[in-house]
């Protein structure tokens, strides 16, 4: 028979009280046989003593500022050195973003820019595959927690830290993306994610939290939405948004005008295509990332590229959120002009399933897995003969291809008309048909027997 009583032995964060852990409360309730005198803040401590520098994926924003004190405090005051990715966000959250990191106790702050990297080796690859996740999804933030986390990691072995930390919640999918890439490219870092140890869960309690400390924010409990913003896009969660019968109000919007109220007349603009790559805009080539930035200005003003979706996130959790990609969905369009030239049936199809799968590796945090490699081989394959010139007019949230051509077209005029041609003979489909049908004929016969 076993004992009546058994003891459970697990490790709370420093000054979590056992009355306020919910794995505590949980198992005393449902076991109230249990007994939970293992509560060793001690064991805690020393384990957090074997780390001594920590790099932090730094934001500015609310909760990487309290997670900087926050580790300090609670990793036998290690050092904290701030990391921020500059992959297109608003130029206005990187201004300052050095002081305030150090104002808050990081040792160092390194500011990196990675725009281009980001668009010409993360964005265009995924847009080679034709990506979209459960449809609609642009993949936004999927494809930049990569290259954030790949390039933590770098400046992690230049400094010598012996940990890695980041400030996505429990709830989401980022926490997949960084620390499945810091497993895949040094699975010799330790990581530490404040929000799985923590008590402060709420908005109040981490400005209470900084104010305690007299450590200057910005934020406050007006900023009632979570933001994440790119080159790519802008996304716009929480507020009247966590329900969804609750229609999106003009503060959900940032980026993009409302379509109701976008220029009365068209515009048209011209892409070039060069292997599945968009390489200029109205005749003047640019970089990747020029060529988005261009586009983006462009397709704001006519209110492109805005969806309001409930996705399935990774953890299981249904979630809703507002997105702008508005020179996103102007390449997208231009792309998929030019493959419906120059793809034949089999190979559009197989494209459309490689974009499917690729949709899942990414919104899953899977970029550095062979089967991401594997999939962009194969599409890169399909993209060598995707070249050409598409017309998309822009009106009033919609884009439309108005205009294309390709040198690897295999659309005939000859062959498609409707009038007299002398390139294809009638006759021939029957034997198409019946050879085609062939199965159906078979089965049809056996049925009568």
């Amino acid at each position: 028979m076993p004992p009546a009583r058994w003891a459970v032995r697990w490790i709370l964060p420093a000054g979590a009280a056992p009355n306020s852990c919910p794995l505590c409360l949980t198992v005393c309730r449902l076991a109230p046989g249990f007994s939970l005198n293992a509560h060793l803040f001690k064991d805690f401590e020393m384990q957090n003593k074997d780390i001594k520098k920590i790099v932090l994926a730094y934001s500015g924003g609310l909760d990487t500022s309290a997670i900087i004190p926050w580790l300090k405090e609670n990793y036998g005051g290690c050092e904290v050195i701030a990391f921020v990715a500059d992959i297109g966000q608003e130029r206005g959250d990187l201004e300052g973003v050095e002081q305030k990191a150090l104002q808050s106790g990081a040792s160092e702050c390194h500011v990196v820019d990675l725009r281009e990297e980001f668009i010409r080796d993360y964005v265009y690859p995924v847009l080679q595959t034709g990506a979209l996740y459960e449809g609609t999804y642009l993949l936004g933030t999927s494809m930049a927690r990569p290259i954030i986390a790949k390039a933590q990691v770098e400046l992690a072995l230049k400094v010598g830290a012996d940990a890695l930390c980041h400030g996505a919640t429990g709830k989401g999918n980022d926490q997949v993306r960084f620390e499945t890439t810091y497993t895949a490219l040094a699975p010799q870092l330790k990581v530490v994610a404040p929000w799985r140890e923590w008590d402060l869960r709420s908005r109040e309690a981490l400005l209470d939290y900084l104010k305690a400390r007299n450590i200057p924010t910005t934020a406050s409990l007006e900023k009632i939405y979570s933001r994440d913003e790119n080159a790519w896009h802008i996304s716009t969660e929480g507020g009247v948004l966590e329900s969804p019968w609750n229609a999106p109000n003009k503060d959900c919007w940032v980026w993009t005008v409302d379509p109701q109220d976008a220029p009365d007349q068209p515009e048209q603009v011209t892409i070039t295509v060069e292997k599945g790559n968009v390489v200029a805009v109205n005749g003047e080539a640019l970089t990747p990332f020029q060529c988005l930035e261009k586009l983006n200005v462009i397709g704001a003003k006519h209110g492109i590229g805005r969806i309001d979706i409930v996705e399935n996130r990774l953890v299981g959790i249904k979630s809703r959120g507002c997105y702008e990609t508005p020179g996103g969905t102007i390449m997208v369009n231009a792309l998929r002009a030019i493959e419906q030239l120059v793809l034949d049936r089999d190979s559009f199809k197989w494209r459309e399933q490689l974009g499917l799968e690729m949709s899942y590796v990414v919104y899953d945090g899977r970029w550095f897995a062979p089967l991401r490699k594997s999939l962009q081989a194969s599409a890169e394959a399909l993209a060598q003969d995707v070249n050409g010139e598409v017309v998309l007019q822009l009106y009033k949230g919609q884009v439309t291809a108005t205009q294309k051509k390709s040198a690897n077209s295999l659309y005939s005029e000859e062959f498609a008309t409707f009038g007299e041609d002398e390139v294809y003979d009638h006759r021939h489909a029957g034997g198409f048909i019946r050879l085609f049908s062939l199965s159906s004929r078979i089965r049809a016969l056996n049925e009568k027997k």
